[in-house]
């Protein structure tokens, strides 16, 4: 979205809230990523533990392929019918999905194939990559902010039989922002982080 759509787009309060989340989200990968060295932001804290690259390139994947699933929802025959009643309201089990990704982790968890992250991957297409895919959510809030985002429903790009509303799934991507945001800060702040 342009600055011109951006300032022309008034959002309810609901989506406004999630627009700033992915503002804060921005704002955040780029003061953790914006300065490293790639040496810096493929360094690993252990083996089997990610770096600042592969947690930004984690998000990267995830938002975008999240992303064109809510959107085709949104955009689906009927969707426009089904206008906006106001706040997101998740059901239960999607609070506790969004408890469960959120920061900080409560437990570790495997990541889907589609969205294992690459090896080694230089630090500023890790970057643009994820702000990118918070583009593209943009969209889909944008697209959406007319509809009554708790009762379009879409399929998890992860778990095909998994079906939350498109608010519940935006809620999903912020939470699971700011827990791998929260582990990028935690590899910075580890001993033996190289200094260039």
């Amino acid at each position: 979205m342009d600055s011109g759509q951006a300032n022309a787009f008034e959002p309810p309060p609901h989506l406004k809230c999630i627009l700033d989340d992915l503002q804060k989200s921005d704002q955040e990968a780029k003061r953790i990523a914006g300065g490293l060295t790639d040496v810096q932001g493929n360094w690993q804290p252990s083996e089997t533990a990610w770096s600042v690259a592969q947690c930004l390139d984690h998000l990267a994947r995830g938002n975008t392929l999240y992303a064109a699933a809510l959107h085709t929802a949104v955009k689906k025959p009927g969707a426009a019918r089904k206008l906006s009643r106001g706040p997101i309201q998740p059901g239960w089990f999607g609070r506790f999905f969004i408890r469960t990704l959120d920061a900080p982790p409560k437990r570790k968890m495997q990541a889907p194939k589609k969205i294992v992250p690459a090896s080694q991957i230089a630090i500023r297409e890790a970057l643009q990559a994820f702000l990118r895919s918070e583009e593209d959510l943009r969209v889909v809030i944008r697209d959406g902010a007319a509809l009554d985002l708790n009762r379009i429903r879409f399929h998890n790009p992860f778990v095909g039989v998994l079906r939350f509303s498109v608010g519940t799934g935006l809620l999903v991507i912020t939470a699971h922002n700011r827990r791998h945001l929260w582990q990028a800060q935690r590899v910075l702040e580890s001993a033996g982080f190289p200094k260039n």
